[in-house]
Order: structure tokens, then C-alpha cells, then sequence
């Protein structure tokens, strides 16, 4: 028995638990297993209900319900991207062990998270299209490839 969904997406009941199933943990072979397919294909089926259209599209209305649900959005995420570049830019005393007097005290030296801060960046950037390789694009990835070559190149400090 196929189901139609509101805008035209037919699939089967065992389609639809496999989507309902995908979208828990994003693993096909076991979304398949959980939702009925045999051990022996689950791993081929999973990864073949991937590649079909709707399928994918049901896929994609679930992550939006689910989105809706929880109240996450673009901006959301992209906000929490920029909180974790700002956490991870802050700089953080480094402590040494002091023989003499037996605990840590400060070295005078600091350190941040620059693979955190850089990561968080590079999210934001693809977010914001910033990062393809599109033509009209060009100056600016030569811009931002070299802030990030700067930023990278050297070590955690």
C-alpha cells in the first residue's frame, strides 16, 4: 500500500518507516533493519533508498517537521556557529606545575582553540556561499584563502 503525501511524494508504508527511521540517526543500514528490510540488504537498500527522489524528498519534509519542532533555523544554527568561534577565540591562561611550591601557576603564556575557531568559520562561510569556487566568487575565496592560510598556518597559541 503506497502512501501519497501532501505534495505528490509516493512511497511505500516501509519506505516511509525507513525515512521515519533514517532521520533518528542518519545510518541507512540500520534505518533499513529497523524498518523491516533483511539483514543481508539492508546495507544495499539503505544506501539505493537514498538515491530515490522521494524518498529524499520525504527525507527532507521530516528534517523540516522536525526542524519546526524544535525551533531550529538557519540563523539559529549560524548563530550557535558564531558563539562557538567566540568560545573558541577566547584566550585561556596556560598553567605550569610549580615543584617548589607544588601547584599550577600561571606561565604568562595563553592559548585558544584556533581549530575549533577555524572550523566554526569555515561553517559559516560555506553557510553563507562564501567558500564555493564559482566564478563570481573568485576574489573573495582568494580573500578569505588567505585569512584562512594565515589563521592556519601557524600552531594553537
Amino acid at each position: 500500500m503506497a502512501k501519497e503525501k501532501k505534495n505528490k511524494i509516493r512511497i511505500t508504508d516501509k519506505q516511509e518507516k525507513f525515512c521515519r527511521e533514517y532521520i533518528f540517526d542518519y545510518n541507512a543500514t540500520q534505518a533499513a533493519l529497523r524498518a523491516g528490510y533483511s539483514e543481508k540488504t539492508a546495507r544495499s537498500i539503505g544506501s539505493e533508498n537514498l538515491t530515490k527522489p522521494d524518498i529524499l524528498a520525504r527525507v527532507r519534509e521530516l528534517q523540516k517537521e522536525q526542524a519546526e519542532k524544535l525551533c531550529i533555523s538557519a540563523d539559529w544554527v549560524v548563530m550557535q556557529w558564531v558563539e562557538v568561534y567566540m568560545r573558541c577565540m577566547q584566550a585561556k591562561e596556560v598553567l605550569i606545575w610549580d615543584y617548589e611550591d607544588k601547584k599550577m601557576k600561571p606561565s604568562g603564556e595563553y592559548t585558544f582553540d584556533s581549530k575549533g575557531a577555524l572550523n566554526a568559520l569555515e561553517m559559516i562561510g560555506k553557510h553563507l556561499g562564501m567558500l564555493d569556487n564559482k566564478k563570481g566568487n573568485q576574489k573573495e575565496n582568494k580573500e578569505i584563502s588567505k585569512l584562512y592560510e594565515a589563521l592556519s598556518g601557524g600552531s594553537e597559541q
